[in-house]
């Protein structure tokens, strides 16, 4: 079940979709809906085979076991919700708690540990059947497009975990003394954050540490405020955040094969496993090898730093909580809201450890990249888009070939390559507002919302 947006033309004269058009929508929601299993077959297949748990074990434990994660399995339901009743949303929340109670109940008694998550699965996983053999209509649509949205969170994650993977069994070695030349470029920002951190003692570190792994909650947070009226309308926003989401989670970990970096409290800290290249993270920046090489490293530490997906995602956040769907300014406890997730974010990726500053740009360049394909997509691929794509697509390419190849000059002239970075960045950035954000508010076109189809 995978949600096709088809243009609603709005005040203009109810015209149906252009011939052909909805046929190959439908063709492209068929090879999405068998594009899911397939890949998370294939994926299991390869677990099996190297010996870990793969996405159809994992999502087995959600069902009947202990779930891996606590919250994406809430965080999924919930999303699925914004496409029914305010009635129904209650019953299965209920019926979610209940279940979710039987199961926790039944692992502390045999002594096992403590975990939720089975009931959002099993009442996501009803509400779409009851939607498709059910109801019908706009009621039906609506129902299985959140629905599919749910689920796909959830998959993505399985998916995610299997790819970690797959970064550890085809890249044994790692790139992290290219990356450190690089960075210091941008003034080693993980060493001065990681000892920030330490000084600022555990409440700091524990708020940093929920916003790190909690990221989802906020995601969800606002999609929710994106998707509140598409019940009450029927309709669908053209763009929203967990469309952002799903894309960024599928493109940004093909990067990861190609430049493979572990972060700096594995390759020069103390969770090294003995394959550090010293103890030196947070207290002393290391010295300036010119001549790195690529650093053969353990089997279990994911090859995951370069670009930051943290850093994307949180970014993706921040951008959709600058204005409403329909380019009215949003309020201002979600705009608060976004600029501290982010902020936070970034925060905690340096300071504890997991990335270099050069992968925060990366990651950064890759999220306006997506977001310019994706958002407003009723305006067509004019050359505003096309140069933002292409431009981003450019930049994030001389920014990894340049921390690859040219890393030694990169440490030894550091004002003049941070300036080069930081400039890339801006530009982007720039070229981005200009684009999407410097016209101001814009008034609700209800021609710029869509119905869900669900095939």
């Amino acid at each position: 079940m995978v949600d096709v947006l088809v243009e609603d033309p709005g005040s203009r004269a109810r015209s149906v979709a252009p011939p052909g058009r909805a046929p190959r929508a439908r063709v492209w929601v068929a090879a999405a809906t068998a594009a899911v299993p397939v890949l998370l077959i294939a994926l299991q297949v390869i677990a099996v085979w190297q010996r870990f748990e793969g996405p159809l074990d994992s999502l087995w434990r959600d069902y009947v076991g202990t779930p891996k994660s606590m919250t994406v399995p809430w965080a999924g339901l919930i999303l699925a919700l914004v496409g029914i009743s305010a009635r129904r949303r209650i019953v299965a929340l209920g019926v979610a708690v209940a279940i979710d109670v039987v199961w926790a109940s039944a692992r502390l008694v045999a002594g096992e540990p403590f975990a939720i998550g089975n009931g959002p699965v099993i009442v996501l996983t009803a509400l779409a059947l009851v939607a498709w053999l059910r109801w019908s209509g706009t009621e039906r649509r609506n129902a299985l497009a959140a629905a599919a949205l749910g689920a796909l969170l959830m998959l993505a994650t399985k998916v995610g975990d299997v790819w970690l993977h797959v970064t550890v069994l085809s890249r044994p070695t790692v790139l992290d003394e290219y990356v450190i030349l690089a960075d210091h470029a941008l003034g080693d920002p993980s060493w001065v954050l990681g000892r920030a951190i330490d000084a600022l003692g555990p409440a700091v570190y524990a708020v940093l540490h929920w916003v790190y792994i909690e990221l989802p909650v906020a995601a969800i947070v606002v999609a929710v405020w994106q998707l509140r009226r598409v019940v009450p309308s029927g309709r669908w926003p053209t763009h929203y955040l967990v469309r952002t989401f799903l894309v960024l989670g599928l493109v940004g970990p093909m990067v990861y094969l190609l430049f493979p970096v572990v972060g700096p409290m594995f390759a020069f800290g103390p969770d090294g496993h003995g394959l550090q290249l010293g103890n030196y993270w947070p207290g002393v920046v290391p010295p300036i090898d010119r001549n790195p090489i690529p650093l053969p490293f353990d089997t279990a530490t994911p090859r995951n730093c370069m670009p930051s997906m943290h850093t994307a995602w949180a970014l993706s956040v921040f951008l959709h909580t600058r204005r409403d769907t329909d380019g009215a300014a949003a309020p201002g406890w979600i705009r608060w809201g976004g600029t501290f997730w982010l902020l936070a974010t970034l925060a905690a990726t340096l300071g504890f450890g997991y990335h270099y500053g050069v992968d925060l740009v990366a990651g950064a360049v890759l999220c306006l990249t997506v977001e310019s394909a994706l958002r407003a997509p009723e305006q067509g691929w004019g050359w505003g888009r096309t140069r933002l794509v292409i431009g981003g697509v450019a930049v994030l390419a001389v920014l990894l070939l340049s921390y690859r190849y040219l890393a030694v000059p990169m440490a030894e002239y550091p004002v003049v390559a941070g300036t080069v970075v930081l400039g890339l960045l801006a530009g982007l950035a720039s070229a981005f507002h200009a684009t999407w954000f410097a016209g101001g508010a814009v008034a609700r076109q209800p021609g710029r919302e869509v119905l869900p189809a669900v095939h």
